[in-house]
């Protein structure tokens, strides 16, 4: 069924393309009625508008919070015209239908972000008529088009043009679905806001009550095992910079573990300015490299770290990838490549392997994506801030007797920051910039050392440690030391502290304390 269109209420705070749209409303000779600044923009544009207050006959009061709460705006859009009831009270009452709204509502979302957000401001920036009207239009969907996005303008144009000044009722009821979704995360962001204040102050980061919403980005064929169902959601109005804004050029779907390895991947190399390139396999990197000259000796020496790990995994750079750089990615079988971007060489050779995934994620000038780490457990959710803190290893405690020579500095930046990202218990060795070998998930810190030295393909002589947490003993030192380690990092705080630097000081290995570990389970 379709609904003709006569008449019309327009009430925007985003007033982008609302007079070309207005315009185009009243070729169909639509009614328009409109309340305050809306109206006056219509005006200035010789756009015919009907005051709201001239509407119901009630005037706007209260500094303009009572305009549209009124039962002849209300009753136009909640009425059932095919009900016989409904259409009587209209006409006792003479209560015209309105049969459009185009709405959106205070920005409370961008006030309260603004750098000190008062709460009386916060409370004048919740909107009361607008999400009322939203929900009667989209509760009536079958009889009232609503419109939330200017996004939509054209659409309703369009269908308008094809159908005489009509709109379908599949229409309506994808308008109706986007407006509840609206309004809900709209009432969510006030929830959320004011669950954070107390006596008219911002008291506490995580309100007592937390309301979440996503939008759903594709289905996957399945999640981590075939067995399972699985979709992927993002946040609304996150940064470029993350896996969920990233445009596939290229391949097959991406499934449910190559979302998580790319964003692993892709939130490793973002913790690094010279061109690095780095590869990972189940959520651990299996490689990494930075280089001075160029994105392909990055990819080539971190390739280098477990050739046979890096096969089916998942290669993130922080530069654009070329021409020299695709022949050498196209010599291994891999997943997915992500990138800020791919010339059209690179394009073209990698064009070659048409199952491999391409994704481009745009520059940002932040180099993380700040928010909230969310981890379901069976009846709750962890909620926690995301561990984006920059250490500086030069302001790290020197605690043995030798302090780190500066290239040795060097690689244990790199180790430091590669260490964030694996799985704990994590040890790291790295050399002139390049991972060297990776002991993650254990549940002993020695047996991560183990594992390090076991798994390393090249040679660990010379080589730095990084641990993302504090030694418990000196054994795993002791074993340092026989891989070759001359300097190591980690947060320090053990009881056997002094153990610990008493062993390294023995083996004239040089060791710094951050303060701060890395836990990532």
């Amino acid at each position: 069924m379709e609904n003709e269109i006569k008449r019309v209420l327009i009430s925007v705070t985003d007033t982008q393309g609302i007079a070309d749209f207005a315009r185009e409303l009243s070729k169909f000779g639509i009614e328009i009625l409109s309340t305050g600044k809306t109206a006056s923009q219509l005006r200035v544009n010789d756009i015919s508008v009907t005051e709201v207050s001239d509407y119901t006959g009630f005037p706007e009061m209260m500094d303009g919070r009572l305009k549209t709460l009124h039962p002849k705006i209300h009753g136009g859009l909640l009425a059932s015209r095919d009900n016989e009831e409904h259409r009587m009270a209209l006409e006792t009452h003479g209560i015209g239908t309105i049969d459009m709204v185009v709405i959106n509502l205070y920005s409370f979302e961008d006030t309260v972000a603004k750098e000190g957000c008062t709460l009386k401001e916060a409370i004048e920036n919740i909107d009361i008529g607008g999400p009322a009207m939203l929900r009667a239009a989209a509760k009536n969907w079958r009889f009232v088009t609503v419109i939330t996005d200017p996004a939509d303008y054209q659409i309703v144009v369009e269908e308008l043009s094809r159908t005489d000044g009509r709109i379908s009722e599949e229409t309506n009821f994808a308008f109706a679905v986007k407006t509840f979704q609206l309004t809900a995360r709209y009432d969510a962001a006030i929830s959320n806001y004011l669950g954070k204040i107390e006596n008219g102050e911002k008291v506490r980061e995580f309100p007592d009550t937390l309301t979440l919403q996503f939008e759903k980005v594709q289905n996957l064929r399945y999640g981590e095992n075939p067995h399972q169902k699985a979709v992927f959601y993002r946040e609304r109005d996150i940064p470029s910079q993350a896996i969920p804004n990233a445009s596939q050029l290229q391949g097959k779907e991406l499934s449910y573990n190559n979302i998580l390895d790319g964003d692993a991947a892709w939130q490793m190399v973002s913790e690094y300015a010279l061109p690095t390139a780095v590869i990972v396999k189940h959520s651990n990197p299996c490689g990494a490299a930075t280089s001075k000259k160029n994105l392909r000796e990055a990819y080539i020496k971190a390739i280098e770290t477990d050739p046979v790990s890096a096969f089916g995994g998942i290669v993130s750079f922080n530069r654009p990838v070329d021409g020299g750089t695709a022949e050498e990615l196209s010599k291994t079988f891999l997943e997915v490549i992500i990138a800020p971007g791919f010339t059209d060489e690179a394009r073209e050779i990698l064009g070659a392997k048409k199952n491999v995934r391409l994704l481009e994620i745009r520059p940002s000038e932040a180099r993380y994506y700040e928010g909230f780490d969310f981890r379901r457990v069976a009846g709750g959710i962890l909620v926690q801030e995301r561990d984006t803190h920059v250490d500086n290893v030069k302001e790290a405690k020197v605690v043995t007797k030798r302090s780190p020579t500066e290239d040795e500095y060097a690689d244990l930046d790199f180790a430091w920051k590669v260490v964030k990202h694996v799985k704990s218990n994590a040890i790291v060795l790295a050399k002139s910039g390049q991972l060297i070998g990776v002991g993650a998930g254990q549940v002993s810190r020695v047996d991560s050392v183990r594992i390090a030295k076991m798994k390393a393909q090249l040679s660990t002589e010379g080589s730095t440690l990084g641990s993302d947490a504090f030694f418990p003993f000196r054994d795993g030192i002791d074993m340092a030391a026989k891989a070759g380690v001359t300097a190591i990092v980690q947060p320090g705080g053990s009881i056997r502290d002094e153990e610990s630097i008493n062993a390294a000081d023995e083996h004239g290995i040089a060791m710094i304390f951050t303060g701060r570990r890395h836990f990532r389970h």
